[in-house]
């Protein structure tokens, strides 16, 4: 057997994660609209939806008596929130159009930026960033404070924040999704019920919005129960993020290409870098690449190490020092418009944001189309609500797909369908055919380019991990520093949340190691053999595992990391 991944996929029986409604009524809780995921896109939804409903008192009436809840697995909003983050306000300005900019969660707005090509020991400067990433009109930001800012505006309006709650299965009934089950507490490492057990509940909806990010759960139990499909399997990227207290303000956005990723078509490397200022004295630096990569050695966190050392990040960097909780890392769909699915409503449900694969990976975007997503998601329960209709009826809730076909969402994702495909010819042809579609805003080539899924690619043990840099702990990290730097407060003793097989080749296993951020994953010597061992408390729920073979699902609710700067 060929070492890829998808070839160990774990067993999961189809619908594990989907069930009917099993609690009795006065067991169930009852909400009229349940987003799920505190993240930008359900925040804006939730928040649009609460506008909506302030002159429809009997409207509003009718939803019970928590009209708007929203579910969120972290111990807050923000919590699990990662991003680089530069953010295009367009959203902020719709829903709070008489609000002042300057009390926008933002940090800088963006008047200086340079790209970079590098090498190992330069970094040579484009005349002009590219058309897809000027960033002229928009501001650097923490997602984490972001979502915190918004979860803040949400529960002003009267939504019911629902913190420390994992959504475990989708409940469907008659072909309906009906709401959500949240996942027990209190189970031991074998799933044995502890004195501290809670059984899940039966969250009840008219209709459910999923807007879980990145690797969403749920979503990949919706789209497998109702059979949706896209025209190209979603593929992802991971990015890993630090934020630095420095003596010198940046004063400009920079991304970089080129090293250290190698061009050749064989490794399938494709990514960059980016450090954005973050106020005066503070700034991140992240690293983002496609998990579609073929050499098991390669480690994105390692890598970022390795950056720090290039002049361009070190004369940034010098005198400065990485903050407590200033680390984090998370998945990004990067399949764009052809990997959107071909419906984003079924009755009683809709997806939006990163769920739906609603990422510009071009121009480095997905926070303001998460929240116009979710603001069209709450124009169209609301529509549907105001005209007598059942959100679970047929064709309901199927405004959401027109209007979103309409925006500036599927516009923008249409222009740029081929550009990360392109890339898999290797660097030099992908930023050939990437320049044209650019130029041509998509016409040429024209034809869909085909991808496949990130862990269908054979991958070799190579030698990229030789030149990663040595942890000192003060300038450059091991991953377990990072982890604790997260904030990660995972109970040690709960089930594992992680399914994977660990009875795989030492390719694979090799892989997971090395691409794992967290320390997830590792070899260790039994009876004379090499054992992958498995450490679910370490953790932080960046999606990679999913990707490339396993499968994330939600640990208990208010475990994870604790995000407060990412």
């Amino acid at each position: 057997m060929a070492n890829i991944p998808a070839d160990y996929k774990p067993q999961i029986s189809p619908d594990e994660y989907v069930s009917g409604i099993t609690d009795k009524p006065e067991d169930q809780i009852q909400v009229g609209i349940l987003f799920v995921g505190a993240g930008p896109g359900s925040l804006a939804g939730a928040i649009r939806l609460a506008q909506l409903l302030e002159n429809e008192p009997e409207l509003m009436a009718s939803l019970g008596e928590i009209p708007i809840a929203i579910m969120e697995k972290g111990k807050y909003p923000g919590a699990h929130l990662v991003s680089g983050a530069v953010i295009n306000p367009v959203a902020f300005r719709k829903l709070f159009p008489k609000l002042p900019k300057y009390e926008f969660p933002f940090f800088n707005p963006v008047d200086k930026e340079t790209v970079y090509f590098l090498t190992s020991g330069s970094a040579i400067p484009f005349p002009k960033p590219p058309p897809t990433m000027r960033n002229h009109g928009n501001y650097s930001a923490s997602i984490s404070k972001v979502g915190a800012w918004l979860a803040e505006k949400a529960e002003g309006m009267g939504v019911l924040i629902l913190n420390e709650t994992s959504g475990m299965k989708i409940l469907v009934e008659n072909g309906v999704v009906k709401g959500v089950r949240t996942g027990d507490k209190g189970l031991d490492r074998e799933g044995n019920p502890m004195g501290s057990y809670q059984p899940g509940s039966d969250v009840t909806a008219k209709a459910t919005v999923l807007g879980e990010g990145t690797q969403g759960h749920l979503t990949h139990a919706l789209v497998e129960h109702f059979k949706i499909t896209r025209q190209n399997p979603q593929v992802y990227a991971l990015g890993v993020k630090e934020i630095w207290e420095v003596p010198k303000p940046l004063d400009r956005v920079i991304h970089t290409m080129g090293w250290p990723l190698r061009m050749g078509r064989k490794y399938r490397e494709f990514g960059g870098t980016f450090a954005y200022p973050m106020g005066d004295n503070m700034l991140c630096l992240g690293l983002v690449v496609g998990l579609d990569y073929t050499d098991a050695t390669l480690s994105v966190h390692d890598l970022l190490q390795e950056i720090k050392n290039h002049p361009l990040f070190r004369k940034i960097l010098d005198g400065g020092k990485r903050i407590d909780q200033g680390w984090g890392a998370k998945t990004i769909p990067e399949g764009g418009f052809y990997s959107i699915p071909d419906r984003l409503s079924v009755p009683g449900a809709v997806m939006i944001g990163d769920c739906a694969g609603f990422v510009n990976v071009p121009s480095l975007k997905g926070i303001h189309y998460a929240m116009w997503s979710g603001i069209l998601a709450a124009d169209a329960i609301f529509d549907a609500l105001k005209a007598g209709k059942d959100p679970g009826a047929p064709g309901a809730l199927f405004g959401y797909d027109k209007a979103v076909r309409k925006s500036f969402i599927w516009k923008d994702l249409y222009e740029v369908r081929n550009m990360r495909q392109a890339f898999k010819y290797g660097f030099m042809p992908g930023s050939i055919l990437a320049s044209l579609m650019t130029a041509t805003k998509g016409i040429f080539p024209g034809e869909r380019f085909t991808t496949e899924h990130d862990s269908e690619h054979e991958m070799f043990i190579g030698d990229r991990n030789k030149s990663y840099p040595k942890a000192d702990n003060k300038y450059i990290f091991d991953k377990l520093t990072s982890v604790y730097a997260s904030g990660n407060r995972t109970r040690d003793n709960q089930p594992s949340h992680l399914r994977l097989r660990t009875d795989v080749p030492e390719v694979i296993g090799t892989t997971w190691v090395n691409m794992c951020p967290a320390q997830v994953y590792e070899w260790v010597e039994k009876d004379g053999h090499k054992h992958l061992e498995v450490n679910p408390t370490n953790c932080i729920h960046c999606g990679a595992i999913s990707a490339k073979g396993g499968r994330l699902t939600p640990p208990e609710g208010g475990g994870g990391p604790e995000y407060t700067e990412t």
